[in-house]
């Protein structure tokens, strides 16, 4: 997460919202890192807002050498617990990638869930991810899709932090990049009231030529 993930000064601050709870995710690796990445040869890897880590732990169990960049140091504290019960190396920094950038690379794997910044600070972030990504290297960029706020599946405080797969392809330079993926993906989730929803997720799958 970044610190324009959500909070404004009327909201809790990420580290307040993670002490709210012992764990505010599932700790299990997001769908489509899952999908995606389970095939790739482990290299290094960044993980842009990487939480309590779940998807940085994941990547790490199956032999890559990952760096995790969060602004929440409760979230990163609870990535290095378990990374230390599990006998897990990963690099995790606590940061604002939003105001300081991210760690240079290159990676032969970027990737960020949900980060949910506005729309400017997101595509600008997906500009850095761009550029820190290894030639050969991938890139994968998940967000909430601007289909669900239209289709009124999703009434969220920020409709700004939503954007479409489209969006994101677009900061690509085709010289460059081969997208293998740039298309809104469902998935079904528990609401607040735990009836399930069928939601859309904007993925963006691409590799850098090398």
């Amino acid at each position: 997460m970044t610190a324009a993930d959500g909070p404004t000064a009327a909201e809790p601050t990420w580290d307040e919202r993670y002490l709210a709870a012992p764990a505010l995710w599932s700790g299990h690796a997001n769908d489509v890192l899952v999908t995606e990445a389970s095939a790739l040869p482990p290299g290094t890897a960044l993980d842009v807002g990487c939480g309590e880590g779940g998807d940085a732990l994941w990547l790490a169990r199956r032999g890559w050498a990952v760096t995790g960049v969060d602004v929440s140091g409760v979230a990163l504290a609870r990535a290095a617990a378990q990374a230390s019960a599990e006998g897990l190396t990963v690099d995790l920094l606590q940061l604002d990638a939003t105001v300081t950038g991210l760690p240079a690379g290159p990676f032969d794997l970027v990737t960020s869930h949900f980060l949910h910044v506005p729309r400017d600070a997101f595509l600008a972030l997906v500009d850095g991810m761009a550029q820190v990504t290894a030639p050969g290297g991938t890139l994968l960029v998940v967000g909430h899709d601007r289909s669900d706020i239209t289709s009124g599946v999703r009434r969220p405080q920020h409709p700004d932090r939503f954007v479409a797969a489209s969006e994101l392809a677009g900061r690509l330079d085709p010289a460059v990049w081969t997208v293998l993926a740039a298309e809104p993906r469902r998935r079904t989730e528990a609401d607040h009231d735990g009836a399930e929803r069928t939601v859309h997720d904007a993925v963006l799958h691409a590799r850098r030529r090398a």
